[in-house]
């Protein structure tokens, strides 16, 4: 969408240098409607349609309007990762393995207690900072159950390259058995 708008601007505005390079000098060109519609009409929808499309486009892309199954809090530290989820019978922890279910929107919080890191899982989503004092959202969704490799994308110093996680996402029945067995 956003590559046809700026295909059309493209054509428009070019299309105007070549009127404006071959136009016949004794016609009178219009200098009002020119500079209304030219500089100020056709900008101003091309715009609006873009903006309303990018915002569109970013809800989707963030879930802002999904309601996730879960909520997973992801803690950076060097090198590793914690995460955390709330339970019925409290709170369970794991190191660098965050376990989830297939089929199911899981929001995960994104925070860090020392340096910038970076939560990214090429094959579930986008990456997101974690930042010291900020909590950062980001929605997972694996389809098929399995495991996926997740990785720290910002260089966070000499550990870096080991900050590596798992994501296992467990079908229904896995996911039971999970949750039966991580439970106190």
């Amino acid at each position: 969408m956003l590559l046809g708008l700026s295909a059309l601007s493209f054509i428009v505005i070019f299309g105007i240098f070549i009127l404006a390079w071959r136009r016949d000098r004794s016609r009178k060109v219009r200098l009002r409607l020119f500079l209304i519609g030219g500089g100020l009409v056709f900008p101003l929808v091309l715009l609006t349609i873009a903006t309303v499309y990018g915002v569109a486009l970013g809800e989707r892309i963030t879930g802002a309007r999904t309601s996730p199954s879960l909520t997973v809090e992801a803690r950076a530290e060097r090198w590793h990762w914690q995460f955390t989820r709330q339970t019925g019978r409290g709170s369970v922890t794991r190191p660098n393995v965050l376990h989830i279910p297939a089929g199911r929107t899981v929001e995960v919080i994104v925070t860090s207690s020392d340096v910038i890191h970076s939560f990214w899982v090429p094959r579930l989503a986008g990456k997101i900072d974690a930042i010291p004092g900020m909590r950062n959202r980001i929605l997972l969704r694996a389809d098929i159950p399995g495991r996926y490799n997740g990785v720290c994308a910002e260089f966070c110093g000499t550990g870096h390259t080991a900050m590596n996680f798992s994501v296992v996402a467990h079908d229904a029945d896995g996911w039971a058995a999970h949750d039966k067995d991580v439970l106190p």
